[in-house]
């Protein structure tokens, strides 16, 4: 396995030596192994800080490895910069894909962390953060400093200097536009904090890139832009961007064919945006081309949040496939196609709707209704889609520029509106109006910043929703990694086809040996 979750605590103390020595600590010593080995595996699980040179690196990093009494080993840069210490410009650690930490914990620090990505801090501030936790902003900021060795002020700062990194070279936006989309408040602050961070100018950082000119350009009422968003390996993107092409909404959703490409309309705080997703990278280094087109450029630290996990790129994938491929009912799964990610959204609202009009009908029948439900109540848009003039994959077709006409439906609009779209029984119709009227109401509250057991007793509480339906958008909502949804009709079939238990109480029990990995054992299940 390569995953420290389990051995590592929660915290971000720097483990620096202590008598008799650093490596008298099984966790520094583990850490200090993966770094000496220069193993990739762990880039962006941990960061190593080098205090004779001043600097934090990736662990992989090809420069002479340090001494034990030289090194403190931090799970967020933004503890880094509290310690004095700046980014490496030779392996540059952010530039790799994000801890899988904040999906795997589901305390208070991993939630603050989902919504620090989001931009939360940027819209609402620290107050704002605080408040959607549930907590004070003098016990949030206690907390974070202890658990990851940095406040919320610190780490949304660190966050915004990887954004702004990521701008300067993956596109070719006047520096100005970078601080602001990154969530600075001045240029001058963005500045100082490239400067703090990096010891560069944003100009040098650019200049060092070496990149070719990218295809970022202002189209009318728009910026579209092109970025490369690295995955954790191994990565099985053709099956979750067919699993998402297999529920494409027309209008709103497009897929290339086999898998190679997937194209969606978004709703982002300061806008809409469209989005097209194509693999690219190599087996050992995968990647996704993420090429984007976006109402207002404040709006791109949020869009790449949601399409990492949208595609569950941070992962570990090395990890979750040890533990499946040790049962031999699923050892040949794993086999065929490793490194499979759990889909999860970037619309929670749009989450509820699918599961609950998708449950205990097909695949097909669940996408011709949210289509009628889309086309009907859907917000219409103008907005390009980005990548060029055919359909995502090279595909012409509902994809192609101007053919994305809506954004899915609103609570309120379906709230509204749904009874004279909505077709079936009468009992989930009403199910679903209270349940779109709770969310335009603010009576019920659905985001990555929730915890999993929250989250699914207030759904269980409402008419109409069960453990499925709960577990289900808990799985694809928080990316929760250990969630098996026993009472899935396909889930225990292909389980039956593998030999495995195909009642739900004992497939349950038996499941409990792929923890805490079971949402990734039911991808498994399910392709079966």
């Amino acid at each position: 396995m390569t995953t420290l979750e389990h051995s590592i605590p929660d915290t971000a103390e720097p483990t620096q030596a202590q008598p008799p020595g650093p490596l008298a600590d099984p966790v520094f010593a583990e850490r200090y192994r993966a770094m000496s080995a220069r193993d990739s595996r762990f880039d962006g699980q941990f960061i190593t800080g080098v205090h004779s040179t001043g600097i934090y690196c990736r662990p992989s990093c090809p420069a002479v490895t340090p001494k034990p009494g030289n090194v403190s080993f931090y799970l967020t840069a933004a503890a880094a910069h509290e310690a004095g210490l700046r980014a490496c410009k030779r392996c540059l650690p952010d530039a790799v894909p994000g801890s899988p930490q904040w999906n795997v914990r589901d305390d208070l620090a991993a939630r603050a962390m989902r919504l620090i990505a989001d931009g939360t801090v940027e819209r609402e501030g620290v107050p704002g953060l605080a408040h959607r936790l549930g907590y004070t902003t003098r016990h949030l900021n206690r907390v974070l400093t202890a658990e990851l060795g940095a406040g919320p002020l610190a780490l949304a700062r660190a966050h915004r200097a990887q954004t702004a990194r990521l701008l300067l070279t993956g596109t070719d936006l006047p520096i100005t536009d970078v601080a602001f989309a990154a969530g600075f408040s001045s240029v001058r602050q963005f500045n100082e904090t490239m400067a703090e961070v990096y010891r560069l100018t944003p100009g040098a950082i650019r200049a060092a890139a070496r990149r070719s000119p990218s295809a970022t350009h202002r189209a009318p009422g728009a910026v579209t832009l092109s970025l490369r968003l690295p995955a954790r390996a191994p990565f099985d993107g053709t099956s979750v961007l067919g699993f998402l092409a297999a529920r494409a909404i027309d209008g709103m959703e497009a897929a290339g064919a086999g898998g190679s490409a997937y194209a969606r309309t978004l709703r982002l705080p300061h806008g809409p945006a469209a989005v097209r997703l194509a693999l690219t990278g190599t087996a050992d280094a995968p990647a996704v081309q993420c090429d984007a087109a976006l109402a207002d450029i404040a709006d791109l630290a949020p869009l790449v949040a949601r399409v990492r996990r949208l595609l569950d790129l941070d992962a570990d994938a090395e990890a979750i496939d040890a533990v499946l491929a040790a049962d031999p009912a699923l050892a040949p799964s794993v086999a065929a196609s490793p490194g499979l990610r759990v889909p999860g959204a970037v619309d929670a609202e749009e989450i509820v709707y699918r599961a609950m009009i998708g449950q205990q009908i097909s695949v097909a029948a669940a996408r011709t209704a949210l289509t009628r439900l889309t086309d009907a109540l859907g917000e219409p848009i103008a907005l390009p889609v980005p990548g060029g003039d055919s359909g995502p994959g090279g595909d012409p077709g509902p994809g192609a520029v101007g053919g994305f006409t809506r954004l899915f439906p609103t609570s309120a609009a379906i709230a509204e509106r749904g009874r004279e779209v909505l077709r079936g029984p009468a009992r989930r119709v009403d199910a679903i109006i209270g349940v779109a009227e709770a969310l335009a109401e603010g009576r019920l509250v659905i985001d990555v910043g929730e915890s999993r057991d929250d989250l699914e007793q207030r759904l269980l509480a409402l008419p109409g929703i069960g453990p499925w339906t709960a577990g289900y958008i808990a799985l694809r909502v928080l990316g929760s990694p250990d969630i098996l949804l026993t009472g899935d009709l396909a889930l225990r079939q292909g389980a039956a086809r593998l030999g495995l238990p195909s009642e739900a109480r004992a497939l349950g029990e038996y499941g409990m040996r792929w923890a805490p990995w079971r949402s990734y054992a039911g991808l498994h299940l399910w392709r079966a």
